[in-house]
């Protein structure tokens, strides 16, 4: 059988351990998203010896650690099997392959042994660990063990890009796509209706209403897409952009995603009787994308002439 190799660190370094009170344990991120926790360092969490005296360490002294909670008859959840195959991974640097849990694995030791401590089965050597325990648990009841991780190894900021690339990747196409009509003519009538303008009957793309598009519709959409497509399509010198945004949409999910929203602005435009109000009912029902960007432009200007298409 083809042996594994050690998994990638994508997170995570030995000065940035998790702390839980006292206590500190190494951990990473590995490729695939795991988070583990340092085998030395989650045998050392707990109380048990890492060195000296000790008989074992590492998966042999765990696995025994638990197995003696299963002979005194507490349901150990299969953590013997489990810490019996360790997950290997290349610590940050190079240097020897390194041998890790997942990290959630450490709170069903923690509830293995506060079980047995309620039971009154525990040794009295062990009652230190068991107190130990409960410092890990008060800990993970107040954050998640996984949020713990990924604040300990810096992962956060790592995942926050990985999830806007993943939605670009879905919203965004690599290439742009055919031009086809996509804002409806009633779209910006209602605009016209609510802001209580004439028209637009006879009035060619008012350069205004660009701005209200962006507005209402793709500073609404998903995190990252309105900036996304600024970059993709920028303002040309003479004012304008050389594409309209929408063409830049995967046909799926994006240009689907795209129409639905365009529809469902359109249903809360009939149902306002001016801006004021339905702009108010937007906001509630589709709050921006992480855009704080403000309109440069007052509620009441009125629109001016321009060329262009929707």
């Amino acid at each position: 059988m083809k042996k594994k190799k050690p998994l990638k660190v994508i997170a995570g370094a030995p000065d940035r351990p998790l702390v839980i009170g006292e206590i500190e344990i190494p951990c990473y991120v590995l490729e695939g998203e795991t988070r583990v926790l340092s085998q030395r360092g989650l045998q050392s969490s707990i109380g048990l010896g890492t060195g000296g005296g000790t008989r074992q360490i590492g998966a042999p002294r765990l696995a025994e650690f638990v197995g003696f909670f299963a002979r005194k008859g507490i349901d150990i959840h299969n953590l013997a099997a489990r810490l019996e195959m360790p997950i290997k991974f290349q610590p940050p640097g190079g240097g020897r392959t390194a041998y890790g849990y997942p990290a959630t694995l450490l709170v069903d030791i923690c509830n293995t042994v506060l079980e047995a401590r309620k039971q009154g089965t525990l040794l009295k050597r062990q009652e230190r660990i068991a107190g130990r325990c409960e410092m890990l648990i008060r800990g993970f009841a107040t954050v998640g063990i996984i949020a713990l991780v990924d604040e300990a190894t810096g992962y956060q900021a790592i995942r926050a890009r990985r999830a806007l690339a993943t939605i670009l990747e879905k919203f965004i196409a690599k290439a742009l796509q055919p031009w086809t009509r996509t804002f409806p003519y009633e779209f910006y009538a209602q605009i016209f209706r609510l802001k209580g303008w004439p028209g637009p009957a006879g009035v060619r793309g008012p350069r205004v209403l660009g701005h209200y598009t962006n507005d209402l519709v793709y500073q609404r959409l998903a995190p990252g897409v309105f900036a996304e497509l600024r970059s993709r399509n920028p303002t040309m010198p003479y004012g304008t952009r050389k594409d309209k945004h929408h063409q830049w949409f995967t046909p799926d999910p994006g240009y689907i995603k795209l129409n639905q929203h365009i529809a469902a602005v359109m249903a809360l435009m009939r149902a306002a009787p001016n801006w004021t109000v339905f702009h108010r009912s937007l906001e509630r029902a589709f709050p921006k994308q992480n855009e704080t960007i403000p309109l440069p432009f007052d509620d009441d200007e009125q629109p001016d002439s321009g060329t262009g298409r929707s």
